[in-house]
């Protein structure tokens, strides 16, 4: 039996989804591989961003299941946390 992923990247200037079709008992790992994506683009590093099937985060050596989407994500750029300190201390400054 074989199972049908998909595999999503999005960078900023493009948005990418690729359909699978891998043998039973492959990993988030394998669907990278195949997918090519890597070639296509040098700068995903799934060790730095991670990865996750329909948001969750999951390892490289999780097993698929049939219709996974696995999601490569990006390093974020800033802190979250910090990102809304900076900006509650801009408008408190504004007042």
């Amino acid at each position: 039996m074989s199972l049908r992923v998909e595999v999503a990247y999005a960078s900023p200037q493009r948005q990418v989804l690729r359909a699978l079709t891998l043998p039973e008992g492959s990993t988030v790992a394998d669907a990278l591989r195949e997918s090519g994506l890597a070639r296509e683009f040098p700068e995903i590093d799934p060790e730095a961003g991670g990865v996750g099937i329909y948001g969750r985060r999951v390892r490289l050596d999780e097993p698929l299941r049939d219709l996974d989407r696995i999601e490569i994500l990006r390093p974020l750029v800033a802190d979250p946390k910090e990102a809304r300190r900076a900006r509650a201390r801009a408008k408190h400054q504004a007042r």
